[in-house]
């Protein structure tokens, strides 16, 4: 009866493990974009890209920005093992002045929450 309370414990530590395995993992090309010196009204859209790295179907619960100028976009489904996908944000560039938001990543990632930045300068469309 020990011998098979004790197997029986560790296939279920066993199992317990292999499950915990099961991971999705979140890589970002870059996590801050750039958008250098931009005129007024210049196209505002662009595109954090990112790779599942782990080994479970990653999914992008929710995208959040700090600000209503910035509206960021998730992918629709799941996103396989080894697999790329994109978050696409659009900056409001009828605002001018710097450009200094964060993009909030909620997922099922090892890591859940992850912060992005944007980062630039929305110029008058007189300045050359």
């Amino acid at each position: 009866m020990k011998k098979f309370v004790a197997i029986a414990l560790f296939l279920v530590a066993g199992l317990g493990t292999a499950i915990a395995q099961e991971t999705a993992k979140i890589e970002f090309k870059s996590e801050t974009i750039d958008y250098g010196e931009i005129k007024k009204g210049s196209d505002g859209v662009r595109v954090f890209e990112f790779t599942n790295t782990g080994n479970a179907p990653l999914v992008i619960e929710n995208v959040t920005s700090s600000c209503g100028c910035t509206i960021p976009k998730k992918p629709d489904g799941p996103i396989q093992p080894g697999e790329t996908g994109q978050i696409e944000v659009k900056y409001d560039t009828k605002r001018v002045g710097p450009i200094r938001k964060t993009v909030t990543v909620y997922s099922n990632a090892d890591e859940p929450t992850k912060a992005l930045k944007i980062k630039g300068k929305v110029l008058d469309e007189d300045i050359e």
